[in-house]
C-alpha cells in the first residue's frame, strides 16, 4: 500500500486562518506564559518572527521564512533541554513550556499577518501548517547513514487541560525534547539512535491526517517507535489495545470530538490495534521509580449488545470499542493510529503506546491560582519521568 492512500486529507487550517487569534494563541496574553517565555530567554522569538514578517514580500519569501523559523524554533529548544548554548533565564533547562508558548506566538502572527500582496486562505493555512510540522520537528527526523545500530522513532504531545491549570507542563514533550537525535546502548548492548517528533493536541489535526503524514514516511524505516503522552498518577501504563473512538473530551482549542476516530479507507478500519512492544520485558525491567504496568482494560460494546462495559482483560471478539486502553482522548487516538499505519504498511516492528505518570508540581504549589510556574519538586518529577521513558526504551529496542 502506497503512502497516499494512507493520508488523510489536506489541512484544514484555512477553516482557522482568519483575522481571529485560535483560542490556544489567546491564552498567550497571561502571565504565566509570559513568565515562562521570560525565564528561558524564548520572549524574543514572536516578536523577532514579526519584524521578518513585515518585510516578507512574496509567498515564496514567506514560505521560506516560516520554513527557517520553525526549524530554528524547533532546534532551540532541543537544544536548550540537552545543554547546549545559554539557558537563556532561570527556569530549568528540561521544561518543555517555552517550545509551545513560543510556537503558539509564532502561528499567531501568521494568522493575523495581513501582507500588501495579499494571501488567500488556503496558502495562508499551507504556511500554518509548515510551521507546525517543522517547529515539532517532523521535518527534521533524519537517522544517520550506514548499519551497525537500532533506529527510534518517540513522539510527544504539547501541554494540555491549559483552562485547569495554565502553568502545565507535558512529560511527553519534555522527554521528545530531551531524547531527539540522542544515542543509547539498548538492554542487550546495542547502540540506537533516537529521533522524536511532538504533536498538537486539537482534534481536528489529527482528523486531517498530520499523524500520518509525519509517520508514513519514517515507520518504514525503524527498528521500534513509542508513542507517548501523559496518563495516569504516580504509574507508567503500557498500553496493550487501542480503540477506534473518540470520547469527546475538550481540546486545546475548546473543541470538542465523539464518534469514530476519522481514517482513510474506513471500510477496512478495525476496532481494535494492539501494541506489538515487548510489554512483558518492559513490565520486569528495573526501568526507574514510577511502577510500570501492562495495563489491558478496555471499554467495548459486545456483539449483539447496545451499552458499553467495561473489560479488564481486552477486547471480546467483534465488540464496538468505546475506550483504548489509553482512554478515548487523543493519547488513545494517536496509539490507535500509528499502529494502524504499522498495520497497513505491513510492518513486523515494536510499536505501541506508553503513558507516562502525571506530572505533578511540589507540595505547596498544586493550586493554579497561587501557586508558581515550577519548584524543585515539579523538576524532580519530570526528570524521573524523562529518565524512565529513556531507560524503557533501551528495554523496548533490545
Amino acid at each position: 500500500m502506497t503512502f497516499c492512500t494512507l493520508l488523510g486529507p489536506a489541512p484544514a487550517q484555512a477553516a482557522t486562518a482568519t483575522r481571529q487569534a485560535s483560542v490556544e494563541e489567546q491564552r498567550l496574553d497571561g502571565p504565566v506564559p509570559k513568565e515562562i517565555l521570560a525565564r528561558s530567554g524564548f520572549a524574543d522569538v514572536a516578536p523577532e518572527f514579526t519584524r521578518t514578517l513585515e518585510t516578507t514580500r512574496s509567498y515564496g519569501a514567506a514560505r521560506r521564512l516560516v520554513e527557517r523559523e520553525g526549524t530554528r524554533l524547533w532546534r532551540r529548544a532541543v537544544d536548550r533541554v540537552q545543554g547546549r548554548g545559554p539557558a537563556g533565564g532561570d527556569l530549568s533547562r528540561d521544561d518543555d513550556r517555552p517550545l509551545y508558548w513560543a510556537r503558539l506566538g509564532l502561528t499567531r502572527e501568521l494568522r493575523l499577518w495581513q501582507p500588501e500582496f495579499g494571501l488567500s486562505d488556503a496558502d495562508r493555512a499551507a504556511l500554518l501548517d509548515r510551521l507546525e510540522q517543522t517547529s515539532r520537528g517532523q521535518s527534521t527526523v533524519d537517522y544517520p547513514r550506514g548499519k551497525g545500530f537500532k533506529k527510534i522513532l518517540l513522539t510527544g504531545f504539547d501541554p494540555f487541560t491549559l483552562d485547569r491549570d495554565i502553568r502545565i507542563s507535558n512529560p511527553s514533550g519534555a522527554t521528545a525534547l530531551a531524547l531527539d537525535g540522542t544515542w543509547i546502548r539498548t538492554a542487550d548492548g546495542q547502540l540506537a539512535r533516537i529521533e522524536t517528533v511532538t504533536f498538537p493536541v486539537r482534534w481536528q489535526d489529527f482528523a486531517d491526517g498530520v499523524v500520518e503524514r509525519a509517520l508514513a514516511p519514517v515507520l518504514p524505516k525503524v527498528d521500534v517507535f513509542t508513542t507517548v503522552s501523559q496518563g495516569r498518577v504516580g504509574r507508567v501504563d503500557v498500553e496493550r489495545f487501542n480503540g477506534a473512538w473518540r470520547g469527546g473530551f475538550w481540546d486545546n482549542d475548546n473543541a470538542s470530538s465523539t464518534g469514530l476516530v476519522p481514517v482513510s479507507d474506513p471500510a477496512t478500519q478495525p476496532q481494535w490495534t494492539r501494541t506489538t512492544l515487548p510489554y512483558q520485558d518492559i513490565v520486569a525491567a528495573p526501568t526507574g521509580r514510577f511502577p510500570v504496568y501492562d495495563h489491558t482494560g478496555v471499554t467495548e460494546i459486545p456483539a449483539g449488545a447496545t451499552e458499553p462495559v467495561d473489560r479488564p482483560d481486552g477486547p471480546t471478539p467483534g465488540s464496538t470499542a468505546r475506550a483504548g486502553g489509553g482512554g478515548d482522548y487523543l493519547s488513545n487516538e494517536i496509539a490507535y493510529r500509528a499502529t494502524l499505519l504499522r498495520d497497513r504498511l505491513g510492518l513486523s516492528i515494536p510499536g505501541g503506546h506508553v503513558h507516562t505518570p502525571v506530572l505533578q508540581f511540589g507540595p505547596g504549589n498544586t493550586d493554579p491560582a497561587t501557586g508558581t510556574v515550577t519548584d524543585p519538586g515539579f523538576v524532580r518529577n519530570r526528570l524521573d519521568i524523562v529518565a524512565q521513558m529513556r531507560a524503557i526504551l533501551r528495554v523496548a529496542a533490545a
